[in-house]
């Protein structure tokens, strides 16, 4: 399947059908698919990207919905990507989190799409920034991604979200140990979704107490990251939730952070594509292949480590020595 002129002014138009047919193009690795993004990819930059995350079970895809009705209270079109576990048969979405989204479903300016992680860390589908892109170009005012749910490997939301909500509830148990892992850092909104259960109000004065005491406590003039307490099945807290988005966007305009937030992720969306397609070239190639058993043998045998093992196939790959002394990802930006 090609992207057809008739294709891109349809999704430019923010056509539905036209933004489904090309999520597919890129989910199935189509050779249109980077045409197409291409063609398209002018037109993105003015959507406010907010990101989704948390532990199973703590009732985003609730979140989302809710949310997402707010936002259409106010004229505001939406893009939603719920990234879900890929099944090991089909390779597809396995839970379908659009199931409960079933509110949103008649609206045609709202656009849900369950995407499968297929493997990819962090809790994103490794084609879910091509994706956000395509809703971008689509002229969503908004696009929620909803990461997979699986607690503190979720951090490469930051590098798609502008603004990034971290949702627990209390019967999460370790769900603050979880943050120090990571989580705590990459909030710019905390939500104790389920409140009317008990231990909310413990969680949240839990996490007020690691913001005052962290690192994440805000200098003068930085982001004081909100707590907040919702129940989004019953919509409570949620109006509070969507004005704390709203202050998050504005101090990110004010402050600049915004642009560093963008260059930052633009810088690393790069590398991570360039790796990608040196590993796939490097594997494809074949001669990768020809030696690694050899390889596996000696590590085995405790003749050879894994990384002396990588050194030599990169240098029979590149033709030369690797530079051993890789260059480090861009730091997070953050909102301090």
């Amino acid at each position: 399947m090609k992207a057809s002129r008739h294709l891109i002014k349809d999704l430019l138009d923010g056509k539905t059908p036209a933004i489904a047919r090309a999520i597919t193009l890129i989910e199935n690795e189509d050779p249109g698919a980077e045409t197409l993004l291409e063609q398209v990819f002018a037109k993105t930059g003015n959507a406010h990207r907010i990101g989704i995350t948390g532990p199973p079970g703590a009732g985003k895809s609730t979140l989302v919905a809710e949310l997402a009705k707010l936002l259409r209270a106010k004229n505001k079109t939406v893009g939603i990507i719920a990234v879900d576990p890929t099944s090991p048969f089909t390779g597809g979405a396995l839970l379908g989190d659009r199931i409960r989204m079933v509110d949103c479903f008649t609206d045609p300016d709202v656009f849900i799409r369950s995407m499968a992680s297929r493997g990819g860390l962090g809790g994103l589908a490794c084609a879910t920034q091509d994706a956000v892109d395509i809703l971008d170009a689509a002229r969503k005012d908004y696009i929620i991604v909803e990461t997979v749910g699986v607690g503190q490997e979720e951090l490469d939301i930051v590098n798609v979200a502008d603004t990034t909500i971290v949702v627990l509830y209390p019967e999460a148990g370790d769900g603050v140990q979880a943050m120090k892992a990571g989580l705590m850092e990459i909030a710019d909104i905390f939500a104790v979704n389920k409140s009317d259960r008990d231990g909310a109000d413990r969680l949240a004065d839990e996490i007020r107490v690691m913001l005052t005491m962290g690192r994440r406590n805000p200098p003068e003039g930085g982001w004081a990251v909100p707590v907040i307490q919702a129940t989004a099945i019953q919509g409570r807290g949620m109006d509070e939730i969507a004005g704390e988005i709203e202050n998050h966007l504005g101090f990110l305009k004010g402050s600049k952070l915004l642009d560093s937030k963008r260059r930052n992720a633009a810088n690393l969306r790069v590398r991570t594509i360039v790796e990608s397609r040196l590993a796939a070239d490097l594997w494809k190639s074949g001669r990768a292949h020809t030696h690694i058993d050899e390889h596996v043998n000696r590590i085995l045998d405790r003749k050879e480590t894994p990384h002396e093992a990588a050194r030599k196939i990169l240098e029979e790959f590149l033709g030369r020595p690797p530079d051993i002394d890789c260059p480090g990802k861009p730091d997070i930006i953050t909102n301090e």
